[in-house]
């Protein structure tokens, strides 16, 4: 994390008190109920354990992410968080000396089981990752349909399918007429909201995002939330960040992560207004006040 975003995050954690947190989350799962169903497909983590070689990284995980729901990940770096997300759709095992326990269930089968196509699996468990990953090489219109060629997936209409994703990703009216041009010459918040995009076009049921925010400004930042909150009419999002705000203005749940000298554990998880209000455990309130973290 760079020294702005350092600094941006500690005046978050100063100036946000918990109560003014839980407001902001209420008022997001007061809107969130009034204009939207549940939609989306379930995942389910259950006794998650992931190691690096010898290091016991993570220790005995269960959350469930329900459909339609926006789940935010917070805790302190080094916690597990990051590493947890990408055992939900087998990215941890991309890793040399990774490995993991326990099971992770989509729609109530085990991505984990033998048998399972990995790739259908990231197909339909997207991942968009802290910096974004724009293929240089390509115009904004061929990454948006990487996804597509990669997994030789077919689609009736290409150009149809390009401008749906790039409308549900809020970058649209800002790119449909220079579709042809380098992704490069895009800012840095278009190219995240780009990968988001690409991310769509191949029709994932969960999308995983970690620290997405981290390296964009303010504008960019509220321009990410806000596709967010649009795309989790139709999906189920799990998104790490170390923004307490943006996790109140964003999620319907929250879980609280902590590393005690040992591996990461998950040490409590409940609706956003209520994590931010009146958690159950000491070291969360702790954290959301901002007195460590």
């Amino acid at each position: 994390m760079n020294d702005e975003n350092t600094n941006s995050q500690g005046d978050d954690m100063s100036t946000s008190t918990p109560s003014v947190l839980s407001s902001v989350a209420q008022n997001r799962a007061a809107h969130h109920e009034a204009n939207s169903a549940p939609m989306g497909s379930g995942l389910e983590a259950r006794g998650v354990h992931a190691w690096f070689g010898k290091h016991h990284a993570l220790e005995n995980v269960s959350l469930d992410f329900n459909p339609g729901t926006v789940t935010a990940l917070i805790g302190p770096s080094g916690c597990g968080k990051s590493t947890f997300i990408r055992t939900l759709n087998r990215m941890h095992e991309f890793i040399p000396s990774a490995a993991m326990a326990g099971e992770v269930l989509l729609d109530g089968k085990d991505i984990y089981s033998s048998g399972i196509d990995v790739t259908q699996i990231r197909l339909k468990i997207g991942m968009v990752f802290q910096k974004p990953n724009p293929f240089p090489s390509m115009t904004i219109g061929q990454n948006v349909l990487a996804g597509l060629k990669l997994a030789q997936l077919k689609h009736d209409n290409k150009e149809e399918l390009l401008e749906q994703s790039l409308t549900r990703a809020g970058l649209w009216n800002e790119v449909k007429d220079r579709l042809g041009v380098s992704a490069g010459g895009l800012s840095g918040g278009q190219q995240q909201r780009l990968c988001i995009a690409r991310s769509l076009a191949v029709n994932p049921k969960v999308l995983l995002m970690d620290e997405p925010c981290s390296a964009l400004d303010p504008g960019s930042t509220l321009r990410i939330e806000d596709t967010i909150s649009e795309l989790s009419k139709t999906m189920t999002i799990v998104i790490v960040t170390h923004n307490m705000q943006q996790a109140a203005r964003v999620s319907d749940y929250t879980a609280f992560f902590l590393s005690d000298g040992g591996p990461g554990q998950m040490i409590e998880v409940g609706p956003t207004s209520e994590m931010f209000s009146r958690p159950r455990d000491q070291r969360t309130e702790n954290y959301v006040s901002g007195r460590f973290g």
